[in-house]
């Protein structure tokens, strides 16, 4: 079913690069950022939303269920993004309406479209390849395009990044089980052989097969660049930092940045083969997402934070990392209350406090006690939730973070934690009275 923009927009103006600047607006980690060709900004973020950026001025992109994991465009007005609902979604500004056009089993990670815009693939951690092929007949209506897709199988584990070649005739996969494939004549008969074997979960790769390499980054924080060919390592630039979480290629510059679970940036010179930047991004946390814009000039970064920062490649170090002081679940541990501390770490991203869910992936937590599960007036539940008889209370908020959210509320789309002892939830039962408006218990 199409979904309408919330907001109508035919042509966003794309921010100038060259200049240090933030993008401010959404409600949870940043996962993935793409750019057009004309340098217009999409985000994907953990609140499952997609921003599509005007200026410093957000248009949300809203049908996920869940965190969204990955973006890219499809010339200048399409938007594809992916999440942790197991779909991936088509979305047009000109038409104001997004259309739902894969279905996996799993989350679906990245997607990749190929040169001519009419084929996407998908990389899913049901282990397979989703490969879509779009029919535009010339209608503008996304609801009219007629959606071909089947599924590509050959990984053992989940599939983490896909990446077609700039001719269009191979696909590259990445996987946890720790090879890279290559598809050949996957419009008919498909083929692929393993072209890495590196032993630890493959994260990112990238394709320029202009010059003949694949460049990759590991679980184990290993990154190398590869000939396409012969499959011979070209470069090491793995250092002592895991696991890589974020890839970017820049055409003009020959740039090759890489994002790790540390916060650090690095940018290599791949005419050169030799690293030229490497600065620390973000004070905490990793880095999930990368990507230039279109001049080279600027590096557009996120991570933990609900916030995406650029830095002007040639000037980085003078603006300084992410500050991290925003985010309340990036708080010192140590200056915390236990109670505090369970809720920073457990609850803080996906929810507020305060009147009003902020663009959360999650339902404020405002009046929480004696409030029956799903009437938060501004926010989406999913069915399981919209139908369910729990009131909150001491009791349900225990027996939630004992047994889990997936075995409490079946089919809900919180994240699968607990919290293993009663002291700790305790603690976050009695935080929670004293942060919240509170009903009847």
């Amino acid at each position: 079913m199409a979904r309408a923009l919330a907001i109508a927009i035919l042509f966003a103006t794309p921010l100038a690069a060259q200049d240090f600047f933030t993008l401010k607006g959404h409600g949870g980690p940043i996962m993935d950022i793409a750019v057009s060709p004309a340098g217009q900004i999409a985000t994907a973020s953990f609140d499952n939303s997609v921003g599509l950026w005007d200026q410093h001025d957000p248009i949300w992109l809203e049908g996920h269920a869940a965190a969204v994991n990955a973006v890219a465009f499809r010339a200048e007005d399409f938007v594809v993004s992916a999440g942790d609902d197991f779909q991936a979604w088509l979305w047009s500004a000109r038409a104001r309406e997004g259309r739902q056009i894969v279905s996996h089993t799993a989350k679906v990670m990245d997607v990749a479209l190929a040169p001519d815009g009419m084929t996407i693939a998908t990389a899913s951690w049901d282990s397979t390849i989703g490969l879509t092929t779009i029919d535009t007949r010339n209608d503008v209506a996304l609801s009219n395009w007629q959606i071909v897709g089947r599924k590509l199988t050959g990984h053992r584990s989940g599939v983490n990044a896909v990446a077609f070649s700039q001719d269009g005739e191979t696909l590259y996969s990445a996987s946890m089980d720790g090879t890279i494939r290559s598809w050949q004549s996957f419009g008919s008969q498909p083929t692929s052989n393993v072209i890495v074997k590196h032993g630890f979960g493959v994260n990112e790769l990238i394709v320029n097969q202009a010059a003949g390499w694949l460049a990759y980054g590991a679980v184990d924080g290993g990154t190398r660049i590869i000939d396409l060919t012969t499959g011979e390592e070209i470069a090491d630039f793995t250092l002592e930092r895991r696991p890589i979480l974020a890839m970017a290629f820049d055409p003009v510059g020959k740039q090759l940045a890489v994002g790790d679970g540390e916060g650090f940036i690095m940018l290599v010179n791949t005419e050169r083969m030799e690293i030229t930047h490497d600065f620390r991004a973000a004070r905490q946390g990793p880095i999930w997402a990368l990507a230039f814009s279109p001049d080279g000039q600027n590096i557009h970064a996120g991570g933990i934070e609900d916030i995406v920062y650029s830095w002007p490649v040639a000037t980085m170090t003078e603006h300084g990392p992410m500050t991290g002081k925003q985010r309340s679940f990036l708080a010192d541990p140590e200056t915390l209350s236990n109670g505090e501390r369970q809720f920073k770490r457990k609850c803080s991203i996906c929810h507020t406090l305060e009147a009003g869910s902020a663009r959360k992936a999650g339902p404020s937590l405002h009046a929480l006690f004696g409030r029956k599960a799903g009437t938060v007036s501004d926010y989406v539940y999913s069915d399981t939730l919209d139908r369910s008889e729990i009131i909150w209370s001491a009791e349900t908020i225990n027996a939630l973070f004992d047994l889990g959210p997936d075995h409490f509320i079946p089919g809900t789309k919180m994240p699968m934690q607990r919290i293993v002892k009663q002291a700790d939830r305790d603690d976050l039962i009695d935080y929670l009275r004293t942060q919240t408006v509170q009903g009847e218990d």
